[in-house]
């Protein structure tokens, strides 16, 4: 499985979703941590936005992500406990042509030292739809930044091996016409 790492660093077109009934982009920690974090690894923030804990506003934003050609990551924050407005998993879950299963267990697992038991209650799930990679993390800056630091800055990192989310995702036509030593 070597060979799905790379020598050198391909930042990669993220898109940020905060999913909360109480958040604006003003007071908005956690979709602000998520993109100072993206960007401070190289990688390239081509969207924000912030919906209503709505399953159909959440849907209606990442079915649009999954369907843009230069986005190939989505990162979501918010809505992934078990309040009664809490309806990431049921949104997104359905938008998935295959699941992550390994990330919310994970998640939970790296979690665990930072808030105990409590981690128990995260719902993080992520799935591949399309060529893009969905990552949904609750919506609070420390998990937004564990999932970071733990999880994502390495599988969203080419060069990580054995390895990688990043040969598995959508592939950009500058990329192509790299890969091409400069040709289309």
């Amino acid at each position: 499985m070597a060979h799905l790492a790379q020598h050198t660093f391909q930042p990669l077109n993220i898109a940020v979703l905060t999913i909360s009934d109480t958040r604006s982009f003003d007071n908005d920690t956690s979709g602000q941590t998520l993109c100072d974090l993206l960007q401070t690894a190289g990688h390239q923030l081509v969207d924000r936005d912030l919906v209503k804990d709505d399953i159909y506003q959440i849907r209606a934003t990442i079915s649009r992500w999954i369907a843009d050609p230069k986005v190939q990551v989505v990162l979501t924050t918010g809505g992934t406990g078990f309040t009664a407005r809490d309806n990431t998993p049921q949104a997104v879950e359905p938008l998935l042509d295959k699941h992550v299963e390994g990330f919310g267990e994970l998640f939970r697992q790296v979690s665990l030292a930072e808030i105990g038991m409590s981690s128990l209650q995260s719902r993080a799930l992520a799935g591949m739809s399309n060529g893009v990679l969905v990552c949904c993390v609750p919506g609070s800056p420390g998990a937004c930044r564990t999932a970071w630091n733990q999880i994502l800055l390495g599988q969203l990192d080419s060069r990580t091996g054995p390895c990688n989310f990043a040969p598995h995702l959508k592939v950009q036509a500058d990329q192509v016409i790299e890969a091409c030593g400069g040709r289309p």
